[in-house]
């Protein structure tokens, strides 16, 4: 569908945009919500985002898959409004401007602020594997790096989210 909506885009076709924006718009959100760990910040990233996208379909490369060509704006849109406002926010209030659905379980609130808490050098490329389910080479793409890299930053992200949820880190258990 997503190729359909691309074709009649670069046509023209602003209906067709309009499909795509809410085919993706509240995935952006909760991406970018979970980059930027603020709001506010995630929906001026999404709405350029998407601005960005349109300007520029007529760039991507039909050959490859969409998501991770939009996922790679949103990601440098995220960057972006964190050095814009160049903000330090305490952990505590990010919490508190991050709204959690009721209905989670602790355990994923847990999982949730324990992920919030991680450095973005662990956080997103856990983000992208875990919960957009991108494979390692698309995340290694959309983050510009080497594959290695991104393995290596899975397996520290996963070693420091299983420390913050009161496990032990691997390779120290009796």
């Amino acid at each position: 569908m997503e190729r359909q909506w691309i074709e009649r885009i670069l046509q023209g076709d602003r209906s067709a945009f309009r499909n795509l924006y809410d085919e993706y718009f509240e995935y952006a959100v909760r991406t970018a919500v979970m980059v930027t760990k603020n709001r506010e910040w995630a929906q001026d990233a999404v709405q350029e985002t998407f601005l960005r996208a349109y300007r520029n379909i007529w760039q991507y490369d039909k050959s490859k898959p969409f998501k991770p060509w939009f996922y790679t704006i949103l990601l440098r849109e995220c960057y972006r409004v964190m050095e814009r406002e160049k903000k330090v926010v305490p952990f505590g209030e990010q919490l508190d401007q991050i709204a959690v659905e009721p209905k989670l379980p602790d355990v994923s609130v847990d999982l949730y602020a324990a992920l919030q808490s991680l450095d973005d050098l662990y956080r997103i490329p856990l983000i992208l594997k875990y919960l957009h389910d991108y494979s390692e080479r698309e995340i290694a793409e959309m983050l510009d790096v080497n594959v290695n890299t991104l393995k290596s930053r899975l397996l520290k992200g996963r070693e420091k989210l299983k420390k913050g949820l009161g496990g032990e880190p691997y390779g120290t258990e009796a």
